[in-house]
């Protein structure tokens, strides 16, 4: 029996939801742009649910991407599907983002290895390194790009590097012929879902009352100068 889960994925730019009932993708609602996932968020569920014949009662479970990524992003996404979890009486499931645009990078090319990448600050990126199978070969880290990355796997394999953390390593790790750059592989929560479905099927659940993001770093407030 194929269950329905939502997704939502804000751990970017991207503000992301998607509705699927098992593997089959019913709808799916994604704008990128400025941060603005408080007003959107709630309006693109109602949006896919009307897309895709349901009402919210009848999803089995919410999927949230938990992090990396932005702080903000982040909170919003996981308050609104612990929210749901709680007014519905469903399951949570907590997807990690890198993972997800991993398989979401693996569904165009085939590669030796998939990197994502979530802008951090400078020359910084949310970075792990996934095989053909999408299983996590280099843990997840803040790692700080300089033309010593990833330098002993690349002169071995192939590596694909996407999401929107690439752009700036590029002109850094781009002259070596196995470090290939895609524009593809954004996050997304088609592929969120596509992992939390088989999360639904071993009933990894998370507790609602006490899940947080992945946040892998402190937030850190900035406070401005004030003027002499």
């Amino acid at each position: 029996m194929s269950s329905i889960i939502l997704g939502i994925e804000t751990s970017t730019k991207i503000c992301s939801v998607a509705i699927s009932d098992g593997n089959k993708l019913l709808a799916l609602k994604e704008e990128g742009g400025e941060y603005s996932h408080s007003e959107k968020l709630t309006v693109f569920i109602q949006e896919i649910l009307k897309g895709a014949g349901l009402k919210l009662e009848e999803i089995d479970a919410v999927a949230v991407s938990k992090g990396p990524g932005s702080y903000t992003g982040l909170r919003i996404g996981v308050s609104v599907a612990k929210g749901l979890c709680y007014a519905l009486e469903k399951p949570l499931i907590a997807v990690d983002t890198l993972q997800a645009m991993a398989l979401g990078g693996s569904k165009t090319e085939k590669f030796d290895l998939y990197c994502p990448m979530i802008d951090a600050r400078r020359m910084e990126v949310y970075t792990a390194l996934y095989d053909d199978e999408n299983k996590m070969v280099e843990m997840i880290t803040a790692k700080i790009i300089d033309e010593n990355s990833f330098v002993e796997v690349l002169n071995e394999k192939k590596i694909i590097f996407f999401g929107d953390g690439a752009d700036k390593c590029e002109a850094i790790l781009g002259s070596n012929s196995n470090a290939i750059f895609s524009e593809k592989g954004l996050p997304s929560a088609e592929y969120i879902n596509q992992i939390a479905i088989q999360k639904f099927d071993k009933q990894e659940f998370e507790d609602v009352a006490y899940f947080e993001p992945y946040y892998l770093k402190d937030f850190v407030a900035t406070t401005p100068k004030k003027l002499l």
